[in-house]
């Protein structure tokens, strides 16, 4: 079990430190790079995934409820933390509520249970992604103008995916090998992002890091565990969700933060400190979700 859990980590791992190191020393502008990703391989992703012939959208309900309770109800569990510790509640919540379940939580459940798994990875990263995008742009903003959410590629790309799904419609194989292809690109880039980032993460609240760090997997693989007799989840899907409760927070939780001037500097240290953390608690998920 150790040599699983350990061949299943090191790749994801190695390429954001991968990332880390070649930051350090280069310093790399990779906003580009990260527009592409989120514009165009992720997008491409999240559709191949949705449209091919072995998704079923019915079969896949229960684990997209599963996300959604995970989401909400690690909100529910961090709001009397945030109190006692007197911490902003759009400072803590988001973080503990918006996994990173692109960056890290698409390559680890594929290489945790095979390419059978990426259509149910992309359900929970598509769940968490646009409750991030408009629950959590409303936690920080309740001005914003949430109708164009569809505009977002990512969530343009699920619905159109969906609907090739739902509609039954048979993709020309040419065009489906082209866009899968495309999104082949995205975990590597992925990963690789997320380890630049960090470098320009700073630990200047490390009291809120630490705390912050831990609630989020725990409060995660809590209500994970919780929902998995209530839908009657089980196998794969149910091992699914609690690898999905224990991901760390989100990096676009430290970009909304700045872009709503939410303590962002907090947030960062909660980013960042979670991540590195995730070392820990990834491994102890995977020990209970992988089939024996």
């Amino acid at each position: 079990m150790l040599l699983r859990i350990v061949s299943i980590i090191f790749p994801i791992f190695a390429i954001v430190g991968v990332g880390y190191a070649y930051a350090r020393v280069k310093k790399p502008d990779m906003s580009f790079a990260n527009q592409l990703n989120m514009d165009v391989f992720v997008p491409a992703l999240v559709f191949a995934a949705l449209a091919g012939k072995d998704f079923d959208l019915m079969a896949n309900w229960k684990l997209a409820l599963g996300a959604t309770a995970v989401v909400l109800g690690s909100g529910l569990l961090a709001w009397p933390v945030a109190k006692l510790m007197k911490v902003p509640a759009n400072t803590l919540l988001p973080p503990m509520m918006f996994n990173n379940s692109g960056n890290m939580g698409l390559p680890l459940l594929v290489l945790a249970f095979g390419e059978q798994a990426l259509p149910l990875a992309v359900v929970l990263f598509f769940v968490e992604n646009t409750l991030h995008y408009a629950l959590g742009t409303w936690m920080l903003d309740h001005h914003a103008k949430l109708w164009n959410l569809w505009r977002v590629p990512v969530i343009a790309a699920a619905i159109a995916g969906l609907a090739v799904s739902l509609l039954k419609i048979e993709l020309w194989s040419p065009l489906y090998v082209g866009i899968k292809m495309l999104g082949d690109v995205s975990i590597p880039l992925l990963l690789f992002s997320l380890g630049v980032r960090l470098t320009d993460s700073a630990a200047k609240d490390l009291r809120l890091g630490l705390v912050g760090a831990a609630l989020c997997p725990l409060a995660g693989m809590a209500v994970a565990w919780a929902m998995v007799p209530v839908l009657g989840l089980e196998g794969m899907q149910a091992g699914m969700l609690l690898i999905f409760g224990a991901l760390p927070p989100a990096v676009l939780n430290y970009i909304f933060a700045e872009k709503y001037k939410q303590e962002p500097e907090r947030v960062a240290s909660i980013v960042m400190i979670g991540n590195v953390a995730s070392l820990g608690f990834v491994p102890l998920a995977l020990f209970f979700a992988l089939p024996r």
